[in-house]
């Protein structure tokens, strides 16, 4: 190909088109703002999620509130008792109660992350017990109808006693019936019989 034809090529087809596999930033999609002097900290929800709770729940148990009451109680004798040279926050203890502020804070964020989590918790497994009601539920419909089938189909079948009931009165009957159409006996006449024995004799 000469060197004209390459330039019209160039200029027709214009820039190379952008492997669709490359990293870099996409047209279609809009740049994350990014701050230029302040650099942006990654972490993972999850993770600080399970360390919100972690910590919310140490704070709901006796063991933070004795070691918190010790703390206390050692801040204040420490300031209190020693000499005023030992002192590092006098009465008042200032410093003590923007540490106890600081706490809590923090300790306030924390503990409603922790119960947004556990709320979120509490809707899935509610969504799953309601799910899990409506089968149930489906599945208790199910066997009704099924129990009344076969009750339906149940009342077409002859039971044992019914059975037997019916055969007692079928006996009954060609017993009462055996006893009515029975001719009496014939008893032999005398002058026959005795004709009879004379000439048998």
């Amino acid at each position: 190909m000469s060197e004209p034809t390459r330039h019209t090529a160039r200029a027709r087809g214009g820039t190379r088109r952008a492997d669709p596999t490359s990293t870099g930033p996409r047209l279609d999609q809009p740049l994350d703002k990014q701050s230029r002097w302040m650099p942006q900290a990654r972490m993972d929800p999850e993770s600080f999620g399970a360390f919100a709770e972690r910590f919310a729940r140490f704070m709901g148990t006796a063991r933070f509130l004795v070691w918190m009451t010790l703390f206390v109680l050692v801040w204040i004798a420490w300031n209190t008792v020693l000499p005023a040279e030992a002192r590092f926050d006098p009465y008042a203890f200032i410093f003590l109660t923007l540490m106890l502020s600081l706490q809590a804070s923090y300790a306030a964020p924390l503990i409603l992350l922790a119960q947004n989590r556990q709320d979120d918790r509490d809707k899935v497994q509610m969504e799953q017990d309601r799910t899990r009601d409506e089968r149930t539920q489906a599945d208790t419909e199910f066997l009704t109808r099924e129990v009344a089938a076969l009750r339906l189909a149940m009342r077409d079948i002859a039971t044992r006693d019914f059975v037997r009931s019916e055969l007692r009165d079928m006996l009954e009957e060609l017993r009462a019936r055996d006893a009515g159409e029975d001719p009496a006996p014939e008893r032999p006449q005398h002058g026959e019989g005795g004709a009879g024995d004379r000439h048998d004799r």
